[in-house]
């Protein structure tokens, strides 16, 4: 029952992933060595920013009970540097932007999800006792690989010089919630009081609006190409 347990949370969490490598074309262009590179990169971003943290950012003494807005603040500021690791993936992908963005945010994803999400799920979805969490875990996980997709659309599209200079801040508000994303999180779970499923269901509709503004976007400038190619 446990192994069953752990295998529905498995299946839960990378069948998704599987299915967008299998179904958004990435296969067709021989791209999974490039998603690894892009989960290398992923690895050498969260160690460089492991270091800022520790170096400039030590652990304080506040009461866990209680947020410090300032500091998570700029703790959060450090997740810009995935931001230019996103940007670097791109820009060493020869090809259209749809193959770019999607190597780097399957790429990025898969390896923040291997990271972070199979050790637990090893330890803790094949205990004795049943456990929603870890369901919740691998519904997390799918949530993210949408949002690194679409944090990643947006990158490429702030980098488009023929991208509507009026759409330009809301790629910018779009790109900052994205990194301040765990921050208005923890504000939520201290100011509100949400619980582990609303949080999730939250979660979920954030990143559902951002994919589907990015999307729009990406749509609007690839007619907007067409229209300006076929004159």
């Amino acid at each position: 029952m446990t192994f069953f347990h752990f295998g529905n949370c498995v299946a839960l969490a990378y069948v998704p992933y599987i299915l967008v490598y299998k179904c958004s074309g990435l296969s067709e262009y021989s791209a999974f060595w490039k998603c690894v590179q892009a989960g290398a990169l992923y690895l050498l971003t969260q160690l460089c920013k492991m270091i800022v943290l520790a170096t400039f950012f030590p652990t304080s003494d506040i009461s866990s009970d209680s947020l410090d807005v300032v500091g998570e603040f700029l703790k959060s500021t450090v997740d810009l540097a995935d931001l230019v690791g996103i940007h670097f993936v791109m820009s060493n992908v020869a090809g259209k932007g749809q193959l770019k963005f999607l190597i780097a945010g399957v790429g990025w994803a898969t390896a923040e999800l291997i990271m972070t999400k199979f050790w637990p799920l090893w330890v803790g979805a094949r205990g004795v006792e049943f456990d929603w969490k870890y369901i919740q875990m691998s519904f997390d996980s799918n949530v993210s690989l949408v949002q690194h997709i679409s944090t990643a659309a947006l990158v490429w599209l702030y980098g488009r010089t023929d991208l509507n200079k009026s759409f330009l801040p809301v790629v910018v508000t779009l790109l900052g919630l994205s990194c301040y994303r765990p921050l208005i999180v923890e504000i939520l779970i201290h100011a509100v009081g949400l619980g582990s499923w609303t949080l999730l269901l939250a979660k979920a509709v954030f990143t559902i609006c951002v994919g589907l503004i990015a999307l729009q976007m990406y749509l609007g400038l690839s007619v907007s190409k067409e229209v300006n190619s076929y004159y």
